[in-house]
């Protein structure tokens, strides 16, 4: 059997239940970015960049989007005869049957995968990040140190510290102690969630905390083998590196994509973004159509007004419409005289003619202020709103809604409109 020296656990099973209605039909790691790219297509890119050919994949909430995206990873060069990536779903076992309980039971249960490759070392990654990193450098500086555990931090401006897991080092980068968002902070190099374990430390850490509750890296694997003498350091970055775990970052971190200077660049000729694309016809301007600091992807059909937005592939916006400071997603159909400003509106979604989003004041959200936050607008998927409606910010609507949901053909900024069974 052909050994490996790293293989990659990608954790992508997350509901992103602080994405609210984006969610309610697909894990974080599936949710669109940047137009034509997944989440997940991040971290993958990442791997094969760096020279890793072996991805386990850690799926479980809503899986389906995110198994098909990945395939049999054709589109990052992972389609292996040995290695490549593969879907790791929780599964029956003879004694007993239980879904993922927390990140390093989700690992636990697949001991025997990563012991078919041999590795002398294994990065844990999370699916829901966007950044670039060599893994490979990563790597250099374990084995430099000697290290049985590196984790990968960044500092943070000390004033949001407090927000963050800490790692207070010494001056060779060896972790002296943790403070898990302590009020007044020693340190401000922040965790990122990012690991190298030599292997034989994890998996005997792994063994010994089985039986914790909701067995977590934070919260059990990391202190365990810090309380056993184990060689910990911390690996700085410095780059651009962002967790959309909410809308409010969410949008954000996509309104960066378009700025002059981009502090994240899609456009790298070394460091590639892959993902999976379909074939899709070319997009279409007419010529009264004006675009202005935009990504627009294939497919679309634009006849109104763009400006400061990302709009996904097979998006087609009608006559005198016009979108500011938006993420609109593919396969959304938005009608003439359409006014949408900041909002975020999920895939294959029908507008009305005549219609306005995000008016009004901004008011705090009455089903879930922490979520539906940000002056927002969120509308999920397959979602259709009828012509002539008004919507204000901090809203969420999701399902196949009429005009008699809308009093007086408002709704007003801190209401929603969630059909059964979707996420609040």
């Amino acid at each position: 059997m052909i050994r490996k020296e790293m293989i990659a656990m990608l954790l992508a099973g997350g509901q992103g239940s602080r994405l609210g209605v984006l969610t309610s039909e697909v894990a974080k790691p599936a949710v669109a970015f940047g137009g034509k790219y997944r989440i997940i297509d991040f971290p993958l890119s990442n791997c094969v960049n760096s020279g890793i050919d072996t991805v386990g994949v850690l799926t479980q909430y809503q899986p389906l989007r995110l198994n098909a995206h990945i395939g049999i990873g054709i589109p990052w060069d992972l389609d292996r005869n040995h290695g490549g990536v593969t879907v790791l779903p929780p599964y029956e076992k003879s004694d007993n049957s239980e879904w993922y309980t927390g990140t390093a039971n989700a690992i636990y249960q697949n001991l025997n995968y990563i012991e078919s490759y041999h590795p002398e070392y294994v990065l844990i990654l999370s699916g829901d990040h966007i950044y670039k990193m060599n893994y490979e450098v990563m790597l250099d500086f374990h084995k430099e140190n000697n290290a049985d555990v590196t984790i990968a931090a960044m500092p943070v401006p000390w004033e949001e510290a407090s927000r963050f897991g800490l790692v207070i080092t010494d001056e060779n980068k060896q972790i002296q102690e943790f403070e898990e968002k302590p009020a007044n902070p020693r340190s401000n190099l922040a965790s990122m969630g990012i690991y190298i374990f030599t292997w034989s430390v994890l998996k005997e850490a792994l063994i010994t905390m089985s039986e914790q509750s909701n067995c977590d890296f934070g919260k059990h694997i990391i202190p365990y083998c810090r309380e056993n003498g184990r060689r910990l350091f911390a690996y700085e970055y410095n780059g651009y590196w962002k967790d959309v775990g909410t809308l409010g970052s969410y949008w954000e971190a996509n309104m960066e994509l378009i700025d002059l200077i981009p502090e994240f660049n899609l456009y790298e000729e070394y460091w590639k973004i892959y993902t999976k694309t379909e074939v899709i016809e070319p997009q279409y301007i007419s010529p009264e159509a004006v675009t202005e600091r935009c990504i627009i992807g294939e497919g679309c059909e634009i006849n109104g007004q763009i400006y400061g937005s990302v709009i996904g592939p097979g998006v087609i916006v009608g006559k005198n419409s016009v979108i500011r400071d938006s993420i609109i997603m593919e396969g959304t159909v938005i009608g003439d005289n359409v006014t949408v400003t900041k909002s975020i509106i999920a895939e294959n979604v029908t507008i009305g003619n005549n219609v306005e989003l995000g008016i009004g004041d901004e008011v705090e959200n009455k089903l879930n202020s922490s979520v539906y936050a940000f002056g927002l607008v969120t509308i999920g998927e397959n979602s259709v709103i009828p012509s002539g409606v008004k919507i204000g910010k901090n809203t969420a609507v999701s399902g196949e809604t009429a005009a008699e949901d809308y009093p007086n053909g408002i709704l007003a900024s801190g209401e929603s409109i969630i059909k059964a069974g979707d996420i609040v």
